[in-house]
């Protein structure tokens, strides 16, 4: 199993707006794409003291690296730029691959 995990630190002015708008548009987006089998999203509850804005993991899962090397060249620029449009710098993402040991 690998997971594709999408780490976003929202600015708190924008929060409600967005949790909205991925459960409501970009996650079922992403799911369309046929790639992922299984997603969560999930809240960090231990950020630094000295953080702002709030912390989310949007977290998906898929059988092989084969499928993610595809999704990652042909589906998720379009959908990262969705976000980036909506979005500017009130949010930040990184991205990291985990495979279940």
């Amino acid at each position: 199993m690998i997971l594709y995990n999408v780490t976003v630190n929202i600015d708190e002015e924008v929060l409600s707006d967005w949790i909205s708008w991925m459960q409501d548009t970009h996650i079922p987006e992403v799911m369309r794409t046929g790639f992922f089998y299984k997603h969560r999203m999930l809240r960090l509850l231990n950020d630094q003291p000295d953080s702002t804005g709030v912390t989310c993991a949007i977290q998906y899962e898929l059988e092989d690296i084969g499928k993610l090397d595809e999704y990652l060249a042909n589906h998720a620029p379009a959908l990262q730029q969705k976000h980036l449009d909506r979005y500017g710098n009130k949010c930040m993402a990184f991205r990291t691959v985990l495979e279940e040991v």
